[in-house]
């Protein structure tokens, strides 16, 4: 008798999970190059002459003639930032612990306030509209530094804080920047992202909070 035939059949091997299932890629730790950035590469002078040359003159008068000028004579101060290249709106108010880094790379429009140790390290454009505050010891930067290059090239992207803002005190403004019109930003905050018009925004990093009340909001712009 074939006995074969009667024999019973091996059970089929049961798949793990791991068996199952392709491999999951797993994150890969970034690889070890040593110090990448290498200040030896970068650039020592990244102005032109002619920009070091402005530079040096507006630091002199910014130093003496601004710095010192009298709490109320807002009308000098602006007279020197228009000489030196500035586009200012009537009746702007700038403090004489005010600095300004590169006038002629700043547009302030009518009526607006820059506080007392209020910092514009405008590298790029900043541009200010009207009715806006800058409180004390605001900062305002619109330069930085590609560090995904070991030289660390120099890069000045453009800052917009539009018109009826309010920048409150100490707030950071960084590079490349938009606050929409009549939008607040907090004591303190770290503005490093856009902020839309109307809104309220805080913290570190700042994030908008809730919209603006505007109890009585005219569209008047003068």
């Amino acid at each position: 008798m074939n006995t074969a035939a009667h024999k019973p059949s091996s059970p089929a091997p049961i798949a793990t999970p791991a068996e199952s299932s392709p491999a999951v890629p797993q994150p890969q730790a970034p690889a070890v190059v040593g110090v990448f950035q290498r200040l030896d590469t970068t650039a020592a002078f990244p102005y032109s002459l002619g920009e070091y040359a402005r530079r040096f003159a507006w630091e002199l008068v910014q130093k003496t003639l601004f710095r010192f000028s009298p709490r109320r004579a807002a009308r000098w101060r602006c007279f020197l930032l228009r000489r030196f290249g500035a586009r200012l709106g009537t009746n702007v108010n700038i403090k004489s612990s005010t600095v300004v880094r590169h006038p002629w790379l700043l547009t302030v429009g009518d009526h607006s306030c820059l506080a007392e140790g209020v910092e514009v390290y405008n590298l790029g454009p900043v541009t200010i509209g009207d009715h806006t505050v800058l409180s004390q010891d605001v900062y305002v930067c619109a330069g930085t530094h590609d560090y995904t290059r070991p030289d660390l090239p120099l890069i000045r992207p453009p800052i917009t804080i539009g018109s009826g803002v309010w920048v409150c005190a100490g707030a950071f403004i960084g590079p490349g920047v938009t606050v929409g019109d009549n939008s607040v930003v907090g004591a303190r905050a770290v503005v490093s992202r856009s902020i839309p018009a109307g809104k309220v925004a805080a913290g570190n990093p700042a994030v908008v909070l809730k919209d603006r009340r505007m109890d009585g909001a005219t569209s008047n712009r003068g």
